[in-house]
């Protein structure tokens, strides 16, 4: 290569910043969430104005970084949920109302109620392991995000039955639900981790959640109630009220038994596949004294809940 050519091609790899504003759009969409966020902003101030672009910006989702077998303790912190509420706000408003898709965990009130208030195109949502989501911010998500599709409020134990009504009778195109409660049955993969109060302040209303879901989501095609506290009255009103349901988990779901899930599956005519509760329970947690009839014993075996 001569000197011309070799300054020419030199020319060429130092000026990222002056490509246009479309080319620089169509080299960042091919970069991961976290390359923009971390690196593209820091190049120049054109590669930053690029990379908030609302057209870049109609998917939120973190959800890779939380996807591991184990949970960390750093991540139930104020200061890792201040962290989290941060980027979510800086999301939303790089959006300009564009964003679509939310997936995060460990947010608050404060990011939430930014979302609820500009992002009217919002169809999936998904805030697994938030204690700080209550009912007030989630309300205004109801209020002011009416096209969900997809919600997933696992482990947001101030979420209650008050904002899934909400949810259900403003989000008519509502189609999967994710209400999945911790291990209660052995809390032992969360202790040490997930703080104390966020462990004893899981939900006991497992009934008054599925006469809501029954009742106000009637095109659900897909619902989660893992280790639910729902019992056969709770799935009763569901499959008396979510007929079009194709999916329905409850694995650890410990006060419904076969005949239960027998009698409530007849209804669902559209049910391809149910995740029964058949786990196996540690005799610290097994009380003789509630299941000490051997009748009881013969009806929750059909589930094989207690394979002991």
């Amino acid at each position: 290569m001569d000197e011309k050519e070799g300054g020419a091609e030199s020319g060429l790899t130092s000026n990222w910043a002056d490509l246009t504003h479309e080319c620089l759009i169509n080299i960042l969409s091919r970069l991961t969430l976290e390359d923009r966020w971390r690196r593209a902003t820091l190049v120049c101030k054109p590669w930053l104005h690029a990379a908030r672009d609302p057209c870049l910006s109609s998917a939120f989702d973190l959800e890779n970084h939380f996807d591991s077998a184990f949970d960390s303790p750093l991540w139930w912190t104020p200061d890792f949920e201040g962290k989290i509420d941060a980027m979510l706000r800086s999301a939303v408003v790089w959006s300009g109302g564009s964003l679509t898709e939310i997936r995060v965990r460990h947010c608050s009130n404060r990011s939430l109620s930014l979302v609820a208030e500009r992002c009217p195109k919002l169809q999936v949502l998904s805030i697994k392991s938030s204690p700080n989501v209550t009912d007030d911010s989630m309300v205004k998500i109801a209020s002011g995000c009416p096209k969900l599709t997809e919600l997933d409020i696992s482990h947001c134990y101030e979420i209650s039955h008050k904002s899934i009504s909400m949810i259900g009778s403003h989000c008519a195109d509502l189609r999967i639900l994710r209400r999945n409660l911790m291990n209660w049955l052995d809390p032992s993969q969360h202790v040490g981790i997930v703080p104390n109060e966020v462990l004893n302040a899981c939900p006991q209303d497992g009934d008054s959640e599925a006469a809501v879901i029954g009742k106000v989501m009637p095109h659900l095609l897909h619902l989660e109630l893992r280790f639910s506290k729902l019992s056969a009255k709770g799935l009763f009103l569901i499959s008396e009220g979510c007929l079009d349901l194709e999916y329905i988990d409850l694995a650890g779901c410990a006060n419904v038994t076969g005949r239960d899930i027998a009698t409530a599956s007849s209804l669902m005519k559209n049910l391809k596949t149910i995740k029964k509760p058949n786990f196996y329970i540690p005799r610290s947690v097994f009380h003789t004294e509630r299941y000490g009839h051997w009748n009881l014993y013969d009806d929750r075996f059909q589930t094989d809940i207690f394979r002991i």
